[in-house]
């Protein structure tokens, strides 16, 4: 998360627990898109008719992931992609607000500090690129799809200098983290560390576990 070291991007399942998914590589590259809903007007006598505006659709975000265990000889889907592919899985345990049927979980994007994308996974292609002799694969490439699930119109920015598309910020914990270092970061001002623990209901301050996810709080 600091200057001295290259914040991974990861996925969280925001409803089924477990460690924030890493990436192996950042993404060279993602994309955004967004498709409002106008509808033609009823005019006769004239060229074209008034468009009706009908409402915004969600945004998408879309980008490729590059995983590779060939050094290790490891199959890449147990180690890593079987996971992003889980996400997309129905869990008995979430229920649609409306149908009351079984769904995925909710996901965020988050990329160190800077921005988090809260989203439903939508789509993933995943292609095998090299195996092993006996046909384990070893690289693989994931073009995967998210979904936007809330406005970031209506959320306010925690700062004027970040504030993700989620509209929230969080921090995942790295080896060597203290709530005083991250208060600073987030903050400027290391005495607030207090903030942090008390918003995520932190006992034991002193030993933060990496790979936790911990919600910074508006200062």
């Amino acid at each position: 998360m600091d200057g001295a070291s290259l914040a991974h991007a990861q996925i969280i399942n925001l409803e089924g627990g477990g460690s924030p998914i890493e990436c192996m590589f950042n993404p060279k590259e993602y994309s955004f898109s967004k498709r409002n809903q106008w509808t033609a007007g009823h005019s006769k006598g004239h060229n074209m008719p008034p468009l009706e505006f009908g409402s915004g659709q969600p945004a998408t975000l879309q980008m490729q992931l590059f995983f590779d265990t060939y050094a290790a000889g490891k199959d890449v889907r147990k180690e890593y992609t079987d996971a992003i592919w889980q996400l997309m899985m129905v869990d008995s345990k979430l229920k649609d607000s409306k149908s009351h049927k079984s769904r995925p979980p909710k996901v965020r994007f988050q990329w160190g500090s800077a921005w988090t994308f809260d989203a439903v996974i939508t789509s993933i292609t995943q292609k095998f690129t090299l195996f092993k002799n006996d046909g384990t694969p070893v690289r693989a490439t994931l073009d995967v799809a998210f979904q936007q699930i809330k406005d970031d119109s209506l959320l306010p920015k925690q700062n004027p200098t970040s504030g993700g598309v989620g509209g929230e910020r969080v921090w995942i914990v790295n080896e060597g983290d203290t709530l005083a270092w991250i208060a600073y970061k987030e903050y400027g001002d290391a005495n607030r560390w207090r903030l942090i623990a008390d918003a995520n209901r932190l006992t034991r301050v002193r030993q933060l576990t990496p790979g936790t996810v911990l919600e910074i709080p508006n200062a």
